[in-house]
């Protein structure tokens, strides 16, 4: 379950109706799903980026689609919220509640077909990003390399000690040190079940004076989170790059 401290919903959360537009990319059906796709030439490596609660249209997301575009990849933001993403402003359905519409589980099987349209598609391989809630749905991509051959986990929800127990690719962990949904004495569970796996490459890290969300709801006009989310998209960037291309 997403953390009660409804983190998930808070630290910045986008302003979807000036999303309109935003982002250097374009919106495409793949595999069944509106998505936003943002790509590099004839890019033959994949990135699947997966949203927190928000949903695909959120701005820094697909700003960061871009970025990760732009280092040489066929990026793919799938709408597996279908058009409805959290509304902190709608106190009849707060976020526990919207949470019975929108399962992890779900959104990993609606996702199967985006991979099987990129392998269509020739791409060599395929990776995945998941945010907050995308967290949960790219841990469960993890356990079989036939969906994706490395993944990463920024700031995840609801991923469980078994979930990391079924990984099978090379996984990245990045957490935030004030995390109330997956606090770092998690995380350091998470990453000791990952060093008891040789035959899995991992990297878990922590970044110290953050909050959940840090990577894709941060404060455009403080330094201090926009050079932590800068550094975690960087790691995300390196990750892929040794795993990926």
């Amino acid at each position: 379950m997403v953390g009660s401290g409804n983190q998930c919903s808070h630290n910045y959360p986008p302003a979807l109706n000036a999303s309109s537009g935003v982002g250097n990319g374009h919106a495409q059906v793949i595999g069944g799903l509106n998505s936003y796709v943002s790509s590099f030439s004839s890019s033959l490596f994949a990135i699947i980026l997966i949203s927190d609660v928000f949903g695909y249209e959120a701005p820094k997301l697909r700003k960061l689609a871009d970025k990760v575009a732009a280092a040489g990849y066929y990026v793919v933001v799938p709408d597996v919220l279908h058009g409805d993403p959290y509304n902190p402003e709608n106190k009849d359905r707060p976020l526990q509640v919207w949470l019975k519409d929108h399962e992890a589980a779900k959104a990993f099987e609606e996702v199967k077909p985006i991979v099987d349209t990129l392998k269509h598609k020739g791409m060599h391989k395929i990776g995945a990003a998941g945010f907050c809630w995308g967290g949960k749905v790219v841990a469960l991509l993890a356990q079989n390399d036939e969906y994706i051959q490395a993944g990463v986990l920024l700031h995840p929800s609801a991923v469980t000690e078994d979930d990391i127990e079924g990984v099978k690719v090379p996984l990245a962990i990045l957490g935030a040190e004030n995390d109330s949904v997956t606090p770092p004495k998690l995380v350091k569970k998470f990453e000791k079940i990952l060093q008891s796996k040789p035959e899995v490459y991992s990297f878990v890290k922590i970044f110290c004076g953050v909050a959940h969300g840090w990577t894709i709801r941060y404060d455009e006009n403080d330094a201090f989170a926009v050079k932590a989310a800068e550094e975690a998209h960087q790691d995300m960037l390196a990750w892929f790059k040794k795993y990926i291309k």
